[in-house]
């Protein structure tokens, strides 16, 4: 089993860009810099994995220093963590409409699978996260486990609320929301959209919906 190997920060605070011209310590974050160091992640992932991955090679892509990676992610495992889970869409925030805020969510879900780049680096992701337990394992926990949990509480304020049965089994409409996503993703067909994901909470409202 083949662990993540951890790049070590910087002793320095001072940025050194790639022409090796200082900056000064203190300078604001820059978004754009950070979305390019988050580009140039991905990038690298898509063409080489993890192994692929590493401070030295992101910053020369990004067009950074290695200080700027360090300043806003202390190591490697930090810094592919961001990169993976900015994969994911945020969520949208919640209105009190158990219908609606389902279908905000599996509309976001659904327009992520749909997106064939994100597809691409996502079925990498699993395909080489079996070599990399402990990085898989705060992916799950860091960025899957907050959207699961964000679905659950949907559900949990309908059964509060009256407006699903109280006697709801949470885990398994859980399940059968993003299992529904994961399995149409493979039919590629484009259907994969703002309708069936609509189509996908009222069919399981069906059942759900308090009499």
């Amino acid at each position: 089993m083949q662990p993540v190997i951890l790049d070590q920060g910087p002793d320095s605070a001072v940025d050194a860009g790639p022409a090796g011209t200082s900056r000064r310590p203190g300078r604001p974050r820059s978004e754009q810099a950070e979305q390019a160091i988050i580009e140039a992640t991905l990038d690298l992932f898509a063409e080489q994995g993890f192994e692929g991955v590493c401070v030295e090679a992101v910053a020369a892509r990004a067009g950074v220093g290695k200080a700027t990676i360090y300043r806003r992610w202390p190591n490697k495992e930090e810094l592919l963590l961001a990169a993976l889970s900015s994969m994911k869409s945020p969520f949208p925030e919640p209105t009190g409409s158990v219908r609606d805020d389902l279908v905000a969510q599996m509309t976001v879900m659904c327009a992520d699978r749909a997106d064939p780049r994100k597809a691409r680096r996502y079925a990498l992701l699993l395909g080489e996260g079996q070599k990399y337990p402990r990085l898989m394992a705060r992916y799950k926990e860091t960025v899957i486990g907050p959207r699961h949990d964000a679905m659950r509480a949907v559900i949990r304020h309908g059964i509060a609320t009256g407006e699903l049965r109280a006697d709801t089994d949470v885990e398994i409409a859980l399940l059968a929301l993003t299992g529904t996503v994961l399995a149409k993703e493979k039919a590629a067909d484009g259907s994969l959209n703002a309708e069936f994901a609509a189509r996908i909470v009222d069919e399981l409202l069906l059942g759900l919906a308090a009499r």
